[in-house]
C-alpha cells in the first residue's frame, strides 16, 4: 500500500512542477451571479464593447434573456445588431479567425469559459489595467498582460489612463521612500490623465459588471442549481421522515 501512495505521489510531481503562477492581480472583486441588474448591464458592455471580436459560442441569446429576466423583444431590439443572429443563436461573431490573426496577430479567444481558466479577479483586473504607452503597436500596455495583442476598447468610458510617478504614504512594491518627506515614491501609479464618459468609480462599477456577466456566462447552471438546492434538501427532508416511519413499522412486529 504504501509503494502505490510513493508511486502516485511521484506521478503527480511533474505536473506540480510545470504549473506555473497566474499572472500577478492587483485588484479583487466578489462576483454575485444573484444581483440581475448588474448581470443585466453587463451583458449590455460585453455586446457593445466586446462582441465585436470576442464570441460567446456555448451562449444563447435566449438562455441569456431568459436567466436575466429580460424580454425577448428587447434583447432582439437592444442586444442583437447583426440581421444574421436570431433571438435562438449562439452569441457568435462575424470576424474570421484568419482575418482576425490578421489584423492583431492572433485570433480573439472565445469568452464564454474564460473565467473558469482565469478567474474573476484577472479579468477585472485586466480590464481595468491597460494604459497609454506609445512604445506598443497599439499604443496601450497592461500592468497585468504585458503586451496585449487589443485595443483598450473601453477607453472612451474610462478615459485615458497613464503610469506615472505618485507619492503615497503606504510601501508598496517598487516604490521608494524618501528619508526627507516620509513618503514613498513609486512610478508604477495608475492615474487618468485625460477623463472619459465615466468618472473612476462608475468605471469601476462597469467593470465589474462586464465581470460578474462573463462569471455568469462560466457556468450559467448555477442559478438554477442555487434555486434547486433548497429544494432537493426540503425533498431529502421528507423522504428521511418517510422512510424513518416506515422502517418503524416494519420492524415493530419483529421487535
Amino acid at each position: 500500500m504504501k509503494k502505490q501512495l510513493f508511486a502516485l505521489l511521484f506521478a503527480l510531481v511533474p505536473f506540480t512542477a510545470m504549473a506555473a503562477p497566474l499572472p500577478e492581480q492587483p485588484f479583487s472583486m466578489t462576483p454575485d451571479i444573484n444581483d440581475q441588474a448588474s448581470l443585466q448591464r453587463g451583458m449590455q458592455l460585453y455586446v457593445n464593447y466586446c462582441m465585436s471580436c470576442h464570441a460567446l459560442e456555448h451562449q444563447r441569446f435566449s438562455r441569456a434573456a431568459t436567466d436575466l429576466g429580460m424580454p425577448q423583444d428587447l434583447v432582439e431590439e437592444n442586444l442583437i445588431f447583426s440581421s444574421d443572429l436570431a433571438f435562438n443563436d449562439q452569441m457568435h461573431i462575424a470576424m474570421q479567425p484568419g482575418d482576425s490573426e490578421n489584423w492583431f496577430g492572433v485570433a480573439p479567444p472565445d469568452l464564454t469559459l474564460f473565467n473558469r481558466v482565469k478567474g474573476p479577479d484577472y479579468i477585472y483586473s485586466y480590464l481595468l489595467g491597460f494604459y497609454r504607452d506609445p512604445d506598443q503597436l497599439l499604443g496601450v500596455n497592461n500592468i497585468v498582460l504585458e503586451a496585449p495583442a487589443m485595443p483598450n476598447v473601453l477607453e472612451p468610458l474610462q478615459g485615458v489612463q497613464e503610469m506615472v510617478c505618485a507619492e503615497t504614504d503606504r510601501p508598496i512594491e517598487g516604490a521608494e521612500l524618501d528619508p526627507l518627506t516620509g513618503k514613498y515614491q513609486s512610478c508604477e501609479v495608475l492615474q487618468i490623465t485625460r477623463p472619459g464618459a465615466m468618472e473612476p468609480d462608475e468605471f469601476e462599477e462597469a467593470v465589474y459588471d462586464l465581470t460578474n456577466f462573463l462569471v455568469y456566462v462560466g457556468e450559467p447552471s448555477r442559478l438554477h442549481a442555487q434555486t434547486l438546492g433548497p429544494k432537493v434538501l426540503i425533498f431529502l427532508f421528507i423522504f428521511g421522515v418517510l422512510a424513518y416511519l416506515l422502517k418503524r413499522e416494519y420492524w415493530r412486529d419483529i421487535h
